[in-house]
């Protein structure tokens, strides 16, 4: 994916989002240690220095941090969202008054370090599968208040994202199908409930139920904790049911796309992709990202 086809977040979102986490550690008081030990007229230069391997994202919140306790401080990047970085680069040089660098510092590295984390294992994830078609999706198991930004940073590492929440689009679970009566009722009633442009998926855990679901025709489904032998089934069931060749699948429109869900992992998630699901969604690139190692350095100027 080139740079002009990432997504972009909003500047207000950033605002509001760093606003609230410099209020959250500011508390009353503000930060005291820095008033207790930095004369107020003392300027310093700083940089922003990564320390190990990995992409980032989250340079315009760093950024944000520092212009909001500040807006005299300078913040010049030296690299943007979606890049890949090797230990020692310098991401920005940060200038101006010491105590308001300082009392940005952290609430700059805790965003820029966690959604480089985010995105660095999603790109190990994306990675794994680059040889087939399918695509490694985040879902809505994030961190409350976050979920834009993880969502965004997944798209810097080479993801995509699921349905962003519950009024995007239509995922019939197993709990809906359990309380509705069945995977075709329920499927019906999202039709005819949705506007023409939300999409309907629809989640199944056996073969039985792929097929009444492929009688349905929703526009997705979710192959719900089958093995790469299942899964691999269900795709040529998916081909079949299409009247596909094999020289046509995986690219036809006419069939179902087919998303995997479930037991993935690092270690499982190419076995997976192989199968020739179209999508692969995981928790694990939100949940479970370890974040990037980046400091501030800083000298008194």
């Amino acid at each position: 994916m080139t740079k002009a086809h990432l997504p972009v977040l909003s500047p207000l979102l950033i605002e509001d989002q760093v606003r609230a986490a410099l209020n959250e550690d500011l508390g009353r008081a503000g930060d005291i240690t820095s008033q207790a030990t930095i004369a107020p007229d003392l300027s310093a230069t700083a940089e922003l220095n990564v320390r190990e391997n990995g992409v980032i994202a989250g340079m315009a919140l760093a950024a944000a941090a520092f212009r909001l306790m500040d807006p005299s401080i300078s913040f010049e990047a030296f690299v943007s969202d979606g890049d890949h970085v090797a230990p020692d680069t310098v991401l920005a040089r940060v200038s101006g008054p010491a105590r308001a660098m300082l009392s940005a510092e952290r609430v700059a590295l805790n965003f820029l370090m966690h959604l480089s984390g985010v995105a660095t294992y999603t790109a190990t994830f994306a990675d794994e599968i680059a040889h087939t078609p399918a695509r490694v999706c985040c879902t809505r198991k994030t961190i409350p208040g976050l979920r834009a930004l993880e969502k965004y940073a997944v798209r810097m590492g080479g993801g995509s994202s699921h349905r962003f929440g519950l009024d995007d689009a239509i995922l019939i679970k197993d709990n809906h199908i359990a309380v509705s009566g069945g995977v075709t009722g329920a499927v019906s009633a999202a039709r005819a409930f949705a506007g023409h442009l939300v999409k309907v998926e629809v989640e199944v855990a056996t073969l039985e139920e792929l097929e009444e679901a492929l009688e349905a025709a929703p526009d997705v489904i979710l192959l719900d904790n089958m093995g790469p032998e299942l899964l691999r089934r269900a795709v040529e069931i998916n081909r079949d049911c299409a009247g596909l060749s094999d020289e046509a699948y995986p690219a036809d429109s006419r069939r179902v796309k087919l998303e995997a869900s479930g037991n993935v992992n690092i270690k499982t998630i190419r076995a997976i992709a192989e199968t020739g699901v179209d999508y692969i969604s995981t928790s694990k690139i939100t949940m479970a990202a370890p974040t990037l190692d980046i400091g501030l350095d800083i000298a008194v100027g």
